[in-house]
C-alpha cells in the first residue's frame, strides 16, 4: 500500500512523506521549488521556480528555449494546458526535400515554456513572478555546480552539437564542456529570465529578446520570424481520460503521445492482466502487445488536434475499438501488428504539491537533449528541435506545415480515483513516456507499489516491431521468457536514463499529506516539509 515501502528493486531511496513535496531530476530544482513554498507560494509557484531552476541547472534537457505542457488539481478541478509552440509561417513541406532535420534552424519551432510560465503564473500563482524566478536566476548569475549525471550528457551531445550556430561559444566554456563537479556560470540567462520578469514574458515573443532570435535565425537560413513569436498563445486545452477499474488516468489532448498510454490501458482493461503479478511473464507480455497496438495508432493518426479530422481522438478511445485491438493478442506469441482501421469520423518531468490539496505535474523539454544545438547569443536561449517531429508525408495529418504543432513526445500524467485527485506523475525521455506513464500507474494502482518502488523497478521499452529495448536489472528468467514468445530483446546500458526515462511521482495519502518518488535513473530529488 502507499505508506509499505518494499525495496525489491535496487535503490538507496525511500518515499518521501510531507504535506508539502517537491519531486524533479536535479536536486537544486527541487530545493528551489520548496524555497517558494517556505516563502508561502503555492504549488503551481513552486513549479514555475522549479521549471525556471532546470532550465539552468539541467541545460541537456530543457532550456528558455523549450516547449511545455501541464495538468494540474486546484482544489476543485482539473486543468490543461499546451504551451508548445507551432511551426514558423514559412515552413512548408517542399521546404524540407530529405525530410525534417534533427539539428539546426530548421528544426526549431516557436518555444513555448515561458508562456506556460506566465499563464499558470496569472491564473493560479499566489507570488509575483519576479520572486518565483529568483532563485533560477541566482543560480545562473552565480553559477551552479554541475551534477554526475548531467556532466555525462553534456559531453555526449556537444560532441554531435559543437558546430551549431552558437552552442560552443555558450556550452563549452573555453572550448571545453564542463565536468562533474565544476562551476558553470550563465549570466546571459540570467539577464534573459530578468527580463522575462519583468515584462511578464512579453521581452520573449515581442520584445528585444524575439529580436535577438530572429536576428539569428535570418543570419544562419532559419525562417523564424518575429510574427512567429508574437502570435504565440498557450492553450488551456483540458485532458482526456482512460478509465482502468477505478482509476482514470488523465493526459493532454494531441498533439502530444499521451492519448498512446490511455489507448494502452483501455486495451489492458479487456485482458487477463489482473491476474498477474507485475513483474510476471504474462503481465509484462501483455503490456508490450498493448502498447505496440497503441503505438502502431499512435504514429498513424495523431497529430495537432485541428489536423485530426478523419480519425479524432474520441475514435481512438472508443471502447469498442479498444476491446476489439485487445482481442488481436496472442498470449503465446509476439506479434507485428500494424494500425488500426477505427472507424472514420468528424516529452524535464516535475511534480509539485502543497498542504492546499493543489498538485501539479508538470513537463518541458528540448525534445533531444540539448535540443537543436542552437543557441542565441547574449540571451542563453537554447532552442528546441520539435520541428523534428513532424514528417513529410503528404496527406499525413502530421505533415509539416505553417503555423502548425508538431506531434509531440512529452506529457504531464495525473491520475483521479472516484473524481479526487490521486497522483501526479510522468517520466522523462523521449518515446518511453507513453509506455512509462502506463507501467507507473499500473505498479501503483493495480499492484500497490508505492511511489519510489515504481520509479525503482526495471523497466522496458518497445522500439518498433518486435524490438524490446530492456533494462540489465530484469530478471532473467523474465528476459528468456519474453525471448520465446517472439520478443527480440536488446539489453541496453544503465546508464541510458534517457532511453528508459527518468521518472518523479507525487501520490496523495489517505489521511493528508503526499507520498513523493524521484528517478534514481537521474541526479533527482524528492522533498518536503
Amino acid at each position: 500500500m502507499l505508506l509499505r515501502h518494499d525495496p525489491i528493486y535496487s535503490s538507496r531511496r525511500s518515499p518521501v512523506l510531507a504535506d508539502n513535496v517537491v519531486a524533479t531530476s536535479q536536486p537544486l530544482a527541487t530545493q528551489a521549488g520548496l524555497t517558494i513554498l517556505q516563502k508561502g507560494g503555492n504549488a503551481v509557484d513552486a513549479a514555475i521556480a522549479t521549471a525556471a531552476t532546470l532550465t539552468v541547472v539541467e541545460p541537456t534537457g530543457n532550456g528558455l528555449g523549450s516547449d511545455a505542457f501541464c495538468i494540474l488539481w486546484d482544489g476543485k478541478q482539473l486543468h490543461g494546458l499546451n504551451a508548445s509552440g507551432r511551426a514558423p509561417a514559412a515552413w512548408t513541406p517542399e521546404r524540407f526535400p530529405n525530410g525534417m532535420p534533427q539539428h539546426g534552424w530548421d528544426s526549431v519551432t516557436v518555444p513555448g515554456a515561458i508562456s506556460a510560465w506566465v499563464e499558470l503564473s496569472a491564473r493560479f500563482g499566489k507570488l509575483d513572478l519576479a520572486q518565483v524566478l529568483a532563485p533560477a536566476i541566482r543560480y545562473a548569475e552565480e553559477g551552479f555546480i554541475v551534477s554526475p549525471v548531467i556532466g555525462e550528457l553534456w559531453a555526449r551531445g556537444a560532441a554531435t552539437l559543437k558546430s551549431q550556430p552558437g552552442f560552443a561559444d555558450h556550452f563549452m566554456p573555453g572550448g571545453h564542456v564542463p565536468k562533474a563537479g565544476e562551476r558553470f556560470v550563465n549570466k546571459a540567462a540570467a539577464k534573459t529570465l530578468k527580463a522575462i520578469a519583468e515584462t511578464h514574458g512579453k521581452a520573449f515573443y515581442e520584445g528585444e529578446i524575439a529580436e535577438k532570435i530572429v536576428a539569428f535565425a535570418k543570419a544562419n537560413g532559419g525562417a523564424m520570424a518575429i510574427e512567429d513569436l508574437a502570435e504565440h498563445e498557450a492553450d488551456w486545452c483540458g485532458t482526456i481520460s482512460q478509465s482502468f477499474d477505478d482509476v482514470d488516468l488523465h493526459e493532454i489532448p494531441p498533439n502530444g503521445q499521451g492519448i498512446a498510454a490511455l489507448m494502452a490501458l483501455g486495451i489492458l482493461e479487456n485482458t487477463s492482466i489482473r491476474d498477474h503479478g507485475p513483474d510476471d511473464l504474462a503481465a509484462v507480455h501483455l503490456q508490450l502487445e498493448a502498447i505496440k497496438l497503441a503505438y502502431s495508432d499512435l504514429h498513424r493518426f495523431v497529430a495537432d488536434r485541428r489536423f485530426m479530422t478523419e480519425v479524432p481522438e474520441t475514435v481512438l478511445l472508443d471502447p469498442d475499438y479498444l476491446k476489439a485491438r485487445a482481442a488481436l493478442i496472442s498470449m503465446d506469441q509476439a506479434q507485428n501488428l500494424g494500425h488500426g482501421a477505427p472507424k472514420r469520423g468528424g516529452t524535464v518531468l516535475l511534480n509539485t504539491a502543497d498542504a492546499s490539496g493543489m498538485m501539479v505535474s508538470f513537463i518541458q523539454s528540448n525534445y533531444a537533449g540539448f535540443g537543436s544545438g542552437v543557441v542565441v547569443p547574449e540571451t542563453g536561449i537554447a532552442l528546441q528541435n520539435r520541428g523534428f517531429g513532424f514528417v513529410t508525408e503528404e496527406g499525413h495529418p502530421n505533415c509539416v506545415g505553417p503555423k502548425k504543432r508538431p506531434f509531440h513526445t512529452i506529457i504531464p500524467g495525473f491520475a483521479m480515483k472516484n473524481g479526487a485527485p490521486l497522483m501526479a506523475f510522468g517520466m522523462m525521455g523521449g518515446p518511453i513516456q507513453a509506455q512509462g506513464h502506463m507501467q507507473l500507474l499500473l505498479r501503483t494502482q493495480l499492484w500497490d507499489q508505492d511511489v519510489q518502488t515504481a520509479a525503482d523497478a526495471p523497466r522496458w521499452r518497445m522500439i518498433e516491431n518486435l524490438d524490446v529495448a530492456c533494462e540489465p536489472t530484469m530478471p532473467e528468467a523474465l528476459l528468456e521468457g519474453l525471448t520465446d514468445l517472439g520478443h527480440r530483446i536488446q539489453i541496453e546500458s544503465p546508464d541510458n536514463a534517457f532511453g528508459f526515462g527518468g521518472a518523479q511521482l507525487v501520490q496523495k495519502l489517505p489521511d493528508g499529506g503526499y507520498a513523493a518518488g524521484s528517478d534514481p535513473r537521474k541526479d533527482g530529488q524528492a522533498a518536503g516539509f
